[in-house]
């Protein structure tokens, strides 16, 4: 008699990412109350009856996608006419200055909502199942993290918000940002049933003194949370802290006690060799965002030293493109050029980093991250459009990386629920979703636009 499960995924490529790197050409994947029950080799009808079976002849299964750092209020910016408005920066600080800093101050929890339940649409619909988003609105501080959980849940997926602290402004609003992450730490990190956890965000060094440094790693360990900081980004973040302390931002940090494993380090571009020895040593992990390092022009990150280290890393998309598979390919490609190099990295490599890597980043690698009986139910189902070459278990990690794209994701399934099913959303209804959120950018747009040029109010901390 063969047993019921709610899921079964027949006849499939698989692609398991457990610790053998497994591929099953033609396997299966049962799947009951959220969690993987079985894998195996065949289409498993014959020990299994799903309440729902996908065919997955012709399409390749991998575990969730997962960003290892966004900002869900950078997609509120894509095309705005307020750009016409900015003399161009010439740098990262003057981006900072004139886009982002003037763009925080207006931001609404509105807007918050808005761009969550956007940012969580793009996600899902290619295939990231698990992220880590930070907001900066310090004009919507308090309770702010409530409205991002809300647009994500509406979606289905999975994921850590926090709050930008900074005292670049004032230095009580940084105290005010770091407890509106432990409001929602308390909240929410130790109910299971909540898909959306929170977590401990410093804007970076060069806006963070000591004593906030020093309060934020008092609050993290306190709960056992992560906590993450965008570090040597710009140049800016390293001429500050050598100035004001005789120490680059990493050198900084370690002397402070604030480094060790629950930790992230977003960016780290421009680094120094010490500095790479420190991250290895203090056991921090490190958040790559290639296409936005571009954008920024700020310069390449080591990725390929830090992998040679054994420093872990995961790719991000800093707000910038909510697509994965793009992420993963400029990861793929730019240390290639960097290093005048075709074989700097390997396309396993890069899938790690949106993968295995990410769920250690996390602390999620026992529940999450590969297809493993006992890990619960986040899977991706792609379906590819229009192979080139074939996709078997020699080729697929190659085509991962190389060819598939958000267009390929067919199907979508978070704690063993189906969010996504033949590339339409099963939660939202995607249409009205899109245009409530361009009202409400509309109106930003029009109090960026009434507000015009830039302002420099902000301080940078001793």
């Amino acid at each position: 008699m063969r047993e019921k499960v709610d899921i079964l995924i027949s006849d499939a490529l698989i692609v398991t990412m457990n610790s053998e790197r497994r591929i099953i050409d033609h396997g299966y994947i049962a799947v009951r109350d959220g969690r993987i029950i079985d894998v195996g080799v065949g289409d498993g009808t014959s020990k299994y009856t799903g309440e729902e079976t996908i065919n997955g002849r012709g399409r390749v299964v991998t575990p969730g996608l997962m960003c290892a750092h966004t900002h869900f209020y950078g997609l509120l910016l894509t095309g705005s006419p307020w750009f016409s408005k900015i003399e161009p920066p010439t740098d990262f600080q003057q981006n900072l200055q004139r886009i982002w800093w003037a763009l925080d101050v207006e931001l609404t929890y509105e807007d918050a909502y808005a761009s969550a339940l956007i940012g969580s649409i793009l996600f899902a619909k290619s295939g990231v199942t698990n992220f880590f988003d930070n907001i900066s609105s310090p004009n919507a501080i308090d309770g702010v993290l409530d409205y991002i959980e809300k647009g994500v849940n509406e979606v289905g997926i999975r994921g850590i918000v926090s709050f930008e602290a900074t005292q670049r402004r004032s230095l009580e609003e940084g105290v005010r940002g770091l407890r509106e992450n432990e409001r929602f730490i308390v909240k929410n990190n130790r109910d299971p049933g909540r898909l959306v956890k929170g977590a401990i965000y410093l804007h970076a060094s060069f806006t963070v003194t000591d004593e906030l440094f020093k309060l934020a790693h008092e609050t993290a360990g306190k709960y056992g949370a992560l906590i993450a900081i965008h570090t040597a980004e710009g140049l800016v973040d390293v001429y500050h802290n050598i100035e004001r302390y005789g120490l680059r931002p990493v050198e900084r940090m370690k002397k402070l006690g604030f480094l060790g494993s629950n930790v992230h380090l977003v960016h780290a571009v421009n680094i120094t060799e010490d500095e790479l020895h420190i991250i290895k040593e203090t056991g921090v992990h490190v958040a790559h965002n290639p296409l936005s390092n571009m954008l920024n022009a700020v310069g390449v990150a080591r990725v390929p030293e830090m992998l040679r280290l054994g420093v872990n890393v995961g790719i991000g998309n800093d707000g910038y493109v909510f697509d994965q598979f793009e992420n993963m390919r400029a990861t793929y490609l730019i240390h290639k050029l960097w290093n005048r190099d075709p074989r700097v990295l390997t396309p396993l490599q890069v899938f790690e980093m949106s993968t295995v890597n990410v769920a250690r980043m996390f602390h999620v690698e026992g529940e999450l991250g590969s297809i493993e009986v006992g890990k619960k139910a986040d899977l991706v189902v792609l379906r590819p459009e229009a192979p080139s070459t074939p996709v078997n278990s020699q080729t697929v990690m190659g085509h991962i990386v190389n060819s598939f794209s958000s267009r390929d994701v067919d199907t979508v399934i978070v704690d063993g629920r189906i969010i996504v099913r033949n590339r339409k959303l099963t939660r939202v209804d995607e249409e009205k979703a899109v245009e409530y959120v361009h009202r409400v950018v509309e109106r930003l747009w029009d109090r960026l636009m009434e507000k015009g040029r830039y302002q420099l109010d902000y301080l940078c901390p001793r």
